[in-house]
């Protein structure tokens, strides 16, 4: 196989396409891929190189979900001990590659360090460098190590559209923007993804519609600042309107005037079809006005779950974070969105022992995880990026071995009141989109609800709300209404009551 057609064969697999915000890493597909072998007979270290990609084409084959690429996309959490965890990524991580721990956005940052010092890489491309593929191929193939890590002003690859490999999926990720403009003092990403820019809501309108055709029955809406759209490419919707924000926020640039955006975009993708769930991430508290929240309790098929990254529970902290907001106001919106959106599950990330994080403000981001009670959390370690405001205007001061104490608590604290907010769930009726066997028992399925839980039941015989009489098995993309039995922090379990739709289920949860 050409080296190219290897490449792109590779890019097909992933289901959430070329649009998402991961760096590729090509290590020597043009010579393990095309065909020239040695009259010696592979060599022992050739032997291995073609096992890891054997292994490699086959875990990628499998396609990530959407917590591993939650995962993927930032520093990896802590190894969860409980049987409740999710097993490991049906992928190979970097650190499986290139034998040594990688962090973050790193085709960027370690762009010398990773030619110079890994052997093993040939091609080294950046999430603006797809359409510079054929070229840096070229210059691989004639012996020489190829690199293009620029960042584009206005690409989208709004053109370029994924190709849906698995005839057994059931959800797509659709990238909506890419970059952030927010400037956190911890964050890498605005120097590793750019500023933000957004595709036109036709390109985005038609991948949906294509994916609804498809049979798919749920969609995320992906980018760095999800929330923060804003399509300028139709000249007649730049006008003079400023930017809504929610109360309380500000940002760490010039209020942007005109262009559609986000709560445009979540009306007409949720027109689409009624029947395909719609979710998006990940996005910043700033973002949420009251017309976002409005649209999200009014539409059925908007699931009922958002991303609050928080980061820390001191206003002081989230101060030197420049983060935009307060813990008050981060506390008030919470109670907003509540009011709201009844009912609505919460997830959030949090980071700690950042730059001069103190006892004090430790205990207050325990305190603020008692008060709100996330459904989920993403809780990490405070680490270092070069580039970022805080490497060059912070001290990270913390011991390492007190960030992963604080860590430990955070982590203790979030999964006792995971586990309480999850109980509420027992007795209630949620509606669950199939996704397949349970990877613990050949007997039980598995799906998630509205709130993106993990919910366990029984693979058993069903009435079908649509079909009264018939009896029939749930199948990956059917929705099921499932009684809840039980709970722990991170699933759900109870037992299966029938076969439905998304529009019948209203009645009953």
């Amino acid at each position: 196989m050409h080296p190219l057609q290897c490449v792109l064969q590779a890019q097909r697999c992933l289901r959430w396409g070329p649009l998402t915000s991961v760096s590729w890493l090509l290590l020597r597909t043009c010579r393990a891929h095309s065909g020239v072998r040695s009259s010696a007979g592979p060599s022992p270290e050739r032997r291995q190189e073609d096992g890891v990609w054997k292994d490699f084409s086959s875990r990628l084959a499998t396609g990530p979900t959407f917590q591993h690429f939650i995962r993927s996309a930032s520093v990896p959490q802590e190894k969860p001990s409980t049987p409740d965890v999710e097993d490991p990524p049906p992928y190979l991580t970097v650190d499986d590659l290139l034998g040594r721990q990688r962090k973050g956005c790193m085709a960027e940052r370690l762009k010398e360090e990773i030619l110079n010092r890994e052997k093993t890489v040939d091609i080294l491309a950046g999430p603006d460098a797809y359409r510079d593929l054929p070229r840096l191929l070229a210059v691989a193939e004639s012996g020489q190590k190829a690199a293009n890590v620029l960042l584009s002003m206005d690409e989208t690859y709004a053109d370029v559209l994924p190709v849906q490999m698995s005839p057994s999926a059931t959800s797509a990720f659709v990238s909506i923007m890419r970059g952030c403009d927010n400037m956190c003092s911890y964050c890498i990403v605005p120097f590793t993804r750019g500023r933000e820019r957004s595709r036109p809501v036709a390109s985005i309108l038609e991948e949906v519609r294509k994916l609804s055709e498809q049979g798919l029955k749920e969609v995320t809406l992906l980018g760095q600042n999800v929330n923060s759209f804003r399509d300028n490419s139709e000249v007649q919707f730049n006008n003079a309107v400023s930017t809504n924000l929610s109360r309380g926020f500000s940002t760490n640039y010039k209020a942007k005037q005109g262009g559609l955006r986000f709560a445009y975009l979540l009306d007409q993708v949720s027109r689409i079809d009624p029947e395909m769930r719609i979710r998006f991430t990940s996005p910043h508290p700033k973002d949420f006005p009251d017309e976002v929240l409005q649209l999200i309790h009014e539409r059925d098929n908007i699931c009922k779950q958002i991303h609050l990254p928080a980061q820390s529970g001191s206003s002081r902290v989230l101060e030197a974070m420049r983060r935009g907001y307060s813990r008050e106001a981060y506390v008030e919106l919470i109670h907003h969105i509540r009011e709201s959106i009844p009912g609505v599950s919460l997830s959030s990330d949090f980071i700690a022992g950042f730059c001069g994080e103190t006892e004090e403000d430790h205990l207050q981001t325990v305190s603020l995880l008692q008060e709100v009670q996330y459904n989920m959390g993403f809780l990490f370690a405070y680490s270092m990026r070069q580039k970022t405001r805080a490497y060059h205007r912070l001290k990270d001061d913390i011991p390492e071995e007190v960030k992963l104490r604080r860590l430990e608590e955070l982590i203790t604290v979030f999964r006792e009141e995971a586990t309480k907010a999850n109980k509420t769930f027992v007795g209630c009726t949620q509606l669950v989109l199939v996704e397949g066997l349970s990877k613990r028992s050949a007997t039980d399925l598995y799906g998630r609800n509205d709130g993106n839980l993990k919910v366990i039941f029984p693979d058993v015989a069903m009435e079908d709300v649509t079909n009264p009489g018939l009896r029939v098995q749930a199948q990956p993309g059917d929705y099921v209404l499932v009684k809840i039995t039980s709970a722990s922090s991170q699933t759900l379990k109870g037992h299966v009551l029938c076969r439905t739709t998304l529009k019948d289920s209203v009645a009953y949860c």
